[in-house]
């Protein structure tokens, strides 16, 4: 089929996609089907998507509105729906999300059931906002799933790789507005990182680090920071031996990329909705034609988990457009990478030169293993680690009850999840 991935670096080998217009077409779609696979926005870079042989089910087309509840502070929105789409509107009625990820450009499902995320020492994952679920699982049913109602279950509902069902619609919990203010800092010195690390990471709401890992400085420092009412905020002048920046800038500045496709920066107070991704909902996300990867290790690791990379540095600044260091929460989702305790986050975001960043990256895994090293599971990576997950037995057990045949269980899903080979 033509049926490509976001990066363009994967052709999908189910056999054809559909498009249902409503939640009864998904039901009768997957009580027929024995081989289906949820599909969004296609911003994986492996074959988390895929199925070959089966149905891709893109839920693009169902008319979901959005659902603002005030007086419980949650709005439920379709699967299918991006979050740079809604935001506006829960601005409007005096709500924000707690966190967003980097780019708005993607779907809520896709980010919740791969454990996507922002930055932020004490923000959790955008799949931690999930308060209740609908589900519609492999024989026809739409079940609902939430927090409250099903405790048991729940953290392995969120986070589940498309392996238990189509999600169609989702609720996700709200706190008040706010407004943030970005300030980029230009050369942070290693040494500084290395000292400082989390003092760096608690001054702000949510902090990026940007860095080839060859370099002797960190090329770039993000903070973004609320903006309280009554409470200024004065940026530093040297941060921690890091620069103001004299202008805006680009994360992937080696690639070319104008700034103007980042949300501002220098200090001007906006709404979280406008400060909190790195890019603009209305172009092109990050670099466009790139590959990305991403690895997680406990937040007492960060140090001697950089110290590694560095010693990778010339091997990957060649292929690398930037990398990435931010913190994320820890939460309780069975297969979420942060389940257990908070964790530094190493996103690489490579140039598009796939054997070579393929024959990197178990070197990269190599070096990272001894801290507990975790993989994002919509990028690309050699292999996760099973044993990392300790709630996995847990959780084949709900797939299998929940999908008895398999009509989930793709190979991504049979390799990763069930240690099963390749047919």
């Amino acid at each position: 089929m033509a049926e490509w991935n976001w990066a363009g670096n994967r052709g999908y080998a189910a056999e054809r996609v559909v498009t249902p217009r409503t939640v009864a077409e998904v039901q009768e779609l997957v009580a027929a089907a024995s081989r289906i696979k949820p599909l969004g926005t296609r911003h994986c870079f492996n074959d988390i998507a895929d199925f070959p042989g089966g149905v891709q089910i893109d839920l693009a087309g169902l008319d979901t509105p959005i659902e603002i509840d005030s007086a419980a502070s949650t709005v439920t929105v379709g699967a299918a729906a991006r979050f740079g789409d809604f935001a506006l509107s829960l601005h409007a009625a005096g709500f924000a999300l707690p966190n967003l990820a980097s780019l708005p450009h993607c779907t809520v499902a896709g980010s919740v059931v791969t454990a996507t995320h922002g930055s932020g020492r004490r923000q959790q994952s955008l799949a931690s906002a999930v308060s209740a679920v609908e589900l519609v699982t492999a024989d026809g049913q739409l079940r609902g799933y939430s927090r409250d109602r099903d405790p048991e279950v729940f953290p392995g509902v969120v986070v589940n790789l498309g392996a238990l069902g189509v999600l169609t619609r989702l609720t996700l919990d709200l706190v008040p507005a706010f407004d943030v203010r970005q300030d980029v800092f230009d050369g942070l010195p290693w040494e500084a990182a290395f000292q400082h690390f989390d003092e760096i990471q608690d001054a702000g709401y949510s902090v990026s680090l940007f860095t080839n890992w060859a370099n002797d400085a960190i090329d770039q420092v993000w903070l973004k920071n609320r903006v309280e009412p009554g409470r200024p905020f004065h940026a530093p002048g040297d941060f921690h031996g890091a620069v103001p920046a004299d202008g805006p800038r680009h994360p992937a500045h080696a690639a070319g990329m104008p700034v103007q496709n980042c949300t501002q920066q220098l200090g001007v107070p906006g709404p979280w909705y406008d400060r909190l991704p790195h890019f603009r909902l209305a172009f092109t996300p990050s670099a466009g034609n790139e590959l990305q990867s991403e690895y997680f290790v406990p937040r007492e690791h960060a140090v001697p988990a950089f110290e590694a990379l560095r010693g990778l540095g010339e091997k990957l600044a060649p292929v690398l457009l930037t990398s990435e260091i931010r913190t994320v929460a820890g939460d309780d989702l069975w297969l979420s990478p942060f389940h257990g305790g908070d964790r530094v986050a190493m996103h690489f975001t490579w140039r598009p030169r796939q054997r070579e960043v393929e024959a990197l990256l178990p070197v990269i895994e190599e070096r990272l293993a001894p801290f507990g090293v975790r993989a994002h599971w919509g990028k690309l990576f050699h292999g996760a680690s099973l044993a990392g997950y300790p709630k996995l037995p847990e959780f084949r057990a709900l797939a299998e009850r929940l999908d008895p045949e398999g009509a989930f269980r793709s190979p991504f899903v049979r390799r990763h999840l069930f240690g099963e080979a390749d047919a």
